[in-house]
């Protein structure tokens, strides 16, 4: 099957199947905004908790935080938002369609490499990284021309100017109409940070290096929002920012650069389906920075960013706020005096934790068909989910409705659902019950049966192998435990 149409089989499987929906279906939905449904969020859930204790849990100089999603509207003009967080646009006359150019180029480049044109898509990409450095917005019009780049829609290459889009949502706070004030939904959850940096550092007598950890909803009014939940208006993101001495940030920056990969990997995620790229054109606070892509089924996309920030960030909350935002670093240089004080430099490192659900869903979801001994071909779909983050860890399923059974299995369910969570269900022949789970992740089925009543034991399904084997009822919590760990 096509990569293009796994991707929208995915899409409906994960809408039949209660992990992601269009928002407000029943009003025709709001475009790039998704609701998590009863297994989505709880998967998402999973993730971020695998997260939270990467962080938090297994690094001793790490904390979390919780910022709020409104912030002083200074907040904004001190990162350099309000100026700067700008998108280059461009609209077709013929469809009023309006594209992100970068995007509008990429998916040119791809047709091309496609089509085995590598070398012009190669030299196109790297015209548009030279004109992106330097804003070149009549440059970039006119690479799009001259390579004849065509709108989706009306199939024609009559374009206008470049122009620029801020992406902030902004809003009113306060009670009377008069007297309110601009505010904006944070475009990123870094700030929330950068502004807590004293009050953490203090409050948590915190020596450098250390790291201040934050997920939470960001917000940003993306014009060409596509790929499902990989770019939306509404999304969240994992970030934490590690503050450093001055002039060790390349170091940090090559160490969180192979600790985060390892993290994905850990996932579950191949190696070979990640890869570096690193930034040509860098962000105004950057003096280094790469994303760590992922092989999505629509190409190679950005997952996570680290970032080094230099000092920017905490020295431009300093000058708006007026308050000294410094530390004063008392461990002994090579000269044999101490650091002093300074404006620590930071290394971010942000993951899409929508962006991870997506490829944790795309590597999951497999097509299988095989032939049963009879001669007749026999199909499932299964969503391989790794054990630890499946929404559901044991499906608990009493053969019938009658003759104790019930009973049997809502015990073992009472049991273990104090440990991971279980899932009960009677209804439906056994095989229509497994390819349920299967289609949702569940690892382990446990069927009770007639058996049961006799010996004390129960088979467990293992989702991946089908393969089942016969233990006692007492083992199940134990052995199921140990594999999701």
């Amino acid at each position: 099957m096509a990569e293009t149409n796994i991707f929208s089989t995915l899409i409906a499987h994960c809408k039949e199947y209660g992990f992601v929906f269009q928002s407000s279906e029943i009003y025709d939905g709001l475009s790039a905004v998704y609701d998590y449904g009863q297994y989505g969020s709880q998967l998402k859930k999973n993730i971020r908790d695998e997260w939270w204790k990467s962080m938090t849990q297994l690094n001793e100089n790490i904390v979390g935080i919780d910022a709020a999603i409104f912030m002083h509207p200074t907040t904004w003009k001190a990162s350099g938002h309000i100026d700067n967080f700008c998108d280059p646009m461009i609209d077709n006359k013929d469809s009023n369609k309006r594209y992100r150019v970068d995007h509008l180029i990429e998916t040119f480049a791809e047709e091309q490499e496609a089509l085995g044109n590598k070398d012009l898509a190669a030299e196109v990409i790297q015209s548009m990284e030279k004109l992106l450095m330097v804003n070149d917005y009549p440059g970039l019009k006119k690479l799009i021309e001259d390579n004849k780049i065509k709108c989706a829609i009306s199939k024609t290459c009559n374009w206008t100017d470049v122009r620029e889009f801020n992406l902030m949502f902004s809003t009113q706070i306060g009670s009377v109409a008069e007297e309110s004030e601009t505010i904006y939904l944070r475009p990123e959850t870094a700030q929330g940070i950068f502004v807590n940096y004293l009050n953490v550092q203090k409050t948590g007598r915190m020596k450098i290096p250390f790291g201040i950890a934050q997920t939470g909803k960001a917000f940003r009014n993306e014009i060409v929002a596509r790929q499902f939940i990989f770019r939306m208006r509404e999304f969240e993101q994992m970030e934490m920012q590690f503050f450093i001495r001055p002039g060790t940030q390349m170091q940090w920056f090559e160490y969180w650069k192979e600790e985060r990969r390892k993290w994905h990997v850990s996932l579950g995620i191949p190696n070979d389906k990640l890869r570096y790229h690193n930034h040509v054109k860098l962000a105004h606070y950057a003096d280094a920075a790469l994303d760590i892509e992922f092989e999505f089924p629509f190409g190679w996309k950005e997952l996570e960013g680290i970032h080094s920030r230099t000092d920017f960030d905490l020295k431009q909350h300093q000058l708006y706020s007026k308050k000294k935002i410094q530390y004063f670093d008392n461990d002994i240089n090579e000269d044999g005096r101490p650091y002093g004080n300074y404006i620590p430099y930071v290394v971010e490192t942000s993951v899409g934790l929508d962006r991870l659900v997506l490829t944790i869903l795309s590597l999951a979801y497999e097509e299988e068909k095989w032939n049963k001994e009879d001669g007749t071909e026999d199909s499932r779909v299964v969503m391989r989910l790794p054990p630890k983050i499946a929404p559901i860890k044991l499906a608990i399923l009493p053969l019938i409705k009658k003759d104790g059974l019930p009973e049997i299995a809502k015990d073992l369910m009472n049991e273990c659902k104090q440990s991971f969570h279980c899932f009960y269900e009677e209804k439906d022949a056994i095989g229509k019950r497994y390819r349920r789970m299967d289609a949702i992740g569940t690892p382990f089925c446990v069927t009770i049966d007639h058996q049961t009543k006799e010996d004390n034991t129960v088979t467990i399904r293992y989702r991946d192998s089908m393969a089942q084997e016969r233990m006692p009822i007492e083992e199940v919590r134990k052995i199921v435990e140990e594999k999701i760990n």
